[in-house]
């Protein structure tokens, strides 16, 4: 069966992380590796991470598309899947990938973002975070919408084949965000983009923190800025919520 790699791009995520790493050690088939990649924490991080039986590497450059690269390039399977910290894989996520994967035309696929906390699901979120996987593409690029752009997210967990990543050029290492959506219209050139149907759990904190108006006003407003153009200085947008 073709091994499995899931690689975690991390900074600071000690509040996050040990049940990401418990539904990652729940997998049926077990995924055969598990990376996770540290841009520089100060936390508690690492040390949940070796306490786990986790194999921790360094990215040279603090950043989630460069964490990206690096753990892409050190994996050691033919698939790889993106998982965040606050993001719980379903158990046969695998199986899931690998069936996904079997089908030569589809070049990077993902699960859908189920947005959750302690009180409950929020549908309306959720709704929105797979609306614009559509709808930002449609408004602000048409032309590449309908030539099969979409553009998918970091809570998405997206996966893909090692090779095809490595082939494109991997994520864009000066993106402070949206470095997910810019690896997505590489891959639209290779072929099929596509959404499992499927949940991951993601955690709500940013919704949480700021108030779920606030929020996805602000992940409408980085969709389409980015879409419009604009490659920098996005974070100023979108507090760092941990």
């Amino acid at each position: 069966m073709t091994p499995v790699s899931f690689v975690l791009p991390t900074f600071n995520e000690e509040a996050a992380l040990p049940a990401t790493l418990a539904a990652l050690a729940r997998l049926d088939p077990p995924a055969a590796e598990v990376i996770l990649v540290d841009g520089a924490s100060t936390d508690k991080t690492c040390t949940i991470a070796e306490a786990a039986g986790i194999r921790i590497v360094h990215a040279p450059r603090k950043g989630r598309g460069s964490q990206i690269n690096h753990g892409v390039r050190a994996a050691s399977s033919q698939l790889v899947c993106i998982v965040h910290a606050d993001t719980a894989l379903p158990r046969d996520a695998v199986a899931v990938i690998r069936t996904t994967m079997a089908d030569p035309r589809t070049v990077l696929a993902s699960f859908l973002p189920r947005v959750t906390g302690q009180g409950g699901t929020r549908w309306g979120s959720t709704l929105h975070n797979w609306a614009k996987t559509w709808y930002i593409p449609l408004l602000a690029m048409p032309g590449r919408f309908f030539r099969g752009a979409r553009l998918l997210y970091g809570d998405h967990a997206m996966f893909f084949r090692r090779a095809e990543f490595l082939a494109v050029g991997g994520c864009d290492e000066d993106a402070d965000i949206m470095e997910e959506a810019g690896l997505c219209l590489k891959f639209c050139e290779l072929g099929r983009t596509c959404l499992v149907h499927r949940w991951v759990r993601t955690s709500d904190r940013r919704i949480a923190a700021l108030g779920r108006w606030r929020a996805n006003w602000l992940y409408f407003k980085v969709g389409m800025l980015w879409a419009l153009g604009k490659r920098r200085n996005l974070a100023d947008h979108y507090p760092d919520i941990r």
